[in-house]
């Protein structure tokens, strides 16, 4: 069907104006730019989460099932 469109396309040969747009070309880079600044600066204020806190060391449960031990033969 794309195919179909694309030979009617080609077979009217016409010469179409472009699509009108509501703004300067140069608007959308701008406005895109700013967008994936703000994202960046959202992704930036996560990065020292880790660092809130001292490190602590993880206590050792006996109880605990270990995936390495309960693999079920699933393994080689």
């Amino acid at each position: 069907m794309l195919l179909q469109q694309i030979a009617m396309t080609v077979a009217e040969g016409g010469e179409h104006a472009p699509a009108p747009i509501w703004a300067e070309p140069w608007v959308f880079g701008v406005s895109i730019f700013a967008i994936l600044l703000v994202l960046m600066f959202i992704t930036l204020s996560y990065s020292n989460l880790g660092n809130r806190h001292a490190v602590t060391d993880e206590h050792a449960d006996p109880h605990r099932q270990h995936p390495n031990k309960h693999d079920h033969g699933q393994g080689h």
